[in-house]
């Protein structure tokens, strides 16, 4: 039989970095959650976007005291491209769009939708070699892949009835 074929083992290698990124994966859920609940109990996302953030801060300061990362150096800074400043910008858009959108959707139907826009994203930045990446083509197995992702993300959503967040009565239950 012609045409794809499949490696016959499985570098060890990727062990680490497939885990480090699934658990990072798993913890995303959480985040828009306690995000959502965050933004609820402010009266405002973008406020609970702020406090967020804020709270990443004084998370990370400890890390990088403990570790003794040295500070960056504005001459590197100067140096670097300048669109690598849209990182922040970009991350205050996820946390905000998760805040209110994760309510809405569900936290399996948001995740999967963020899902299928980082694929979609990403193959346009392989294909390109776009924001540092190299370039890897895109393939008829890649695009296959990124539409079953679609896919995946259009039947999660079809049929998934809203309901109420844990904790909050149900509209005309007297509660």
């Amino acid at each position: 039989m012609s045409g794809i074929q499949l490696p016959l083992s499985f570098p060890i290698s990727l062990l680490l970095p497939l885990g480090t990124a699934v658990l990072a994966g798993v913890v995303i859920p959480f985040q828009a959650g306690a995000n959502a609940t965050l933004g609820r109990a402010l009266g405002h996302p973008l406020s609970a976007t702020l406090v967020s953030l804020l709270v990443s801060l004084a998370a990370i300061l400890p890390v990088l005291w403990l570790l003794r990362v040295p500070l960056p150096v504005p001459s590197q800074l100067a140096r670097a491209p300048g669109w690598i400043w849209g990182g922040g910008v970009l991350g205050v858009f996820y946390i905000s769009a998760a805040l209110m959108m994760a309510p809405k959707l569900g936290a399996a139907g948001f995740i999967a939708a963020v899902v299928a826009g980082q694929v979609l994203a990403a193959l346009l930045v392989d294909q390109f070699g776009l924001a540092g990446f190299a370039v890897r083509a895109l393939t008829p197995a890649r695009l296959a892949g990124a539409a079953l992702i679609v896919a995946g993300m259009l039947v999660m959503q079809w049929g998934s009835a809203p309901a109420q967040p844990a904790g909050v009565p149900a509209a005309g239950s007297g509660a």
